[in-house]
């Protein structure tokens, strides 16, 4: 695809205006945190109660009064393989309305540099390992979430139009799973990291003798923590500009066996760990190639047990007031 955007990559400017979406959010959160930590003064972020990102006009207004000059689009309707299958209307018809309003928005007042954050879902369900950028749109998705994908590659070729059509340097990142401060720790919405630290730690408390995780615990998944995700969306504002989405990941895998492990060993479970491999596996390896991001001189630093420790403390503290 061809690149028309004569754009070279550099510091961003502190002072200048940076609209975070999505800054309640899991990624979102550790965006602005980043931000705030690397001295831009000039963050805004609307929750969903007071800027509704589906409603065109009220984006339109937002982004004429506003005028940011950078943009990190990290708002999205997010769930589950439960609610993806159940829901995928929704999932399809939201996410395409908030990604399409904002960049046309963006685009209107000619923000400099946007960068949207997608999903690895957007690979083809049977594509080789580890995954790279390129094998987007050369196979089927996985069925259950094959809306949310469509959305997600919807917006990279959005991202991608507009850099033919409008030369704005704008850019695109595809995180691999990603867990700490913020997930979402609902036994019916969370991901599987997250409810295992819950699974975990609440069998601490009641002193049960053992827990039972689904499946045979053989798959294998790689895990970014939040904080590694938006140091690596600073840097690629910073240093990457191109047509093409960039992986975000470790590059590394582990079994859910030995994330099960170490997440009870992090908790202090001492019980046993029972499989029940009557209940589905799902697939066997999901694991992104980050040779792009290593060349723009990025790799994460944030171990998966440090990583556990910091996510099974803020879990404790906020334990009372997590969804249900």
């Amino acid at each position: 695809m061809s690149d028309d955007v004569d754009f070279t990559p550099g510091a961003l400017d502190r002072a200048a205006t940076f609209y975070v979406a999505g800054h309640r959010g899991l990624v979102g959160s550790a965006i602005w945190r980043k931000l705030q930590a690397s001295g831009f003064t000039d963050l805004i972020g609307r929750t969903s109660a007071e800027l509704d990102l589906r409603d065109r006009d009220a984006v339109f207004t937002f982004f004429r009064e506003t005028r940011p000059r950078y943009v990190a689009l990290a708002a999205a309707k997010v769930g589950g393989i439960l609610a993806n299958n159940t829901y995928p209307v929704d999932f399809l018809s939201e996410n395409l309305r908030i990604q399409v309003n904002v960049m046309d928005a963006a685009r209107e007042v000619g923000v400099e540099r946007l960068l949207f954050l997608g999903s690895s879902c957007i690979y083809p369900k049977f594509a080789p390992q580890p995954i790279t950028e390129d094998a987007m749109l050369t196979g089927h998705l996985e069925p259950t979430n094959d809306a949310y994908a469509i959305a997600k590659i919807a917006g990279i070729l959005q991202v991608q139009a507009v850099r033919r059509q409008s030369g704005l340097p704008w850019i695109s990142a595809m995180p691999t799973n990603l867990y700490g401060p913020g997930d979402n720790f609902s036994p019916k919405g969370s991901h599987v990291l997250p409810a295992l630290i819950r699974r975990y730690d609440e069998a601490r408390e009641s002193g049960a003798t053992s827990v039972t995780n689904w499946g045979t615990g053989t798959p294998r998944r790689e895990f970014l923590h939040v904080d590694d995700m938006a140091a690596a969306s600073l840097h690629l504002l910073e240093h990457y500009d191109g047509p093409e989405q960039v992986n975000v990941g470790t590059g590394t895998d582990v079994t859910i066996r030995e994330i099960a492990e170490t997440i009870a060993r992090v908790v202090g479970y001492e019980g046993a760990t029972e499989w029940d491999a009557a209940k589905p596996d799902g697939t066997p390896q999901k694991l992104l190639d980050v040779s792009k991001l290593a060349e723009a001189g990025w790799t994460a630093s944030i171990s998966l047990e440090d990583g556990l420790r910091s996510t099974v403390a803020w879990y404790r503290e906020h334990h009372a007031n997590l969804r249900e």
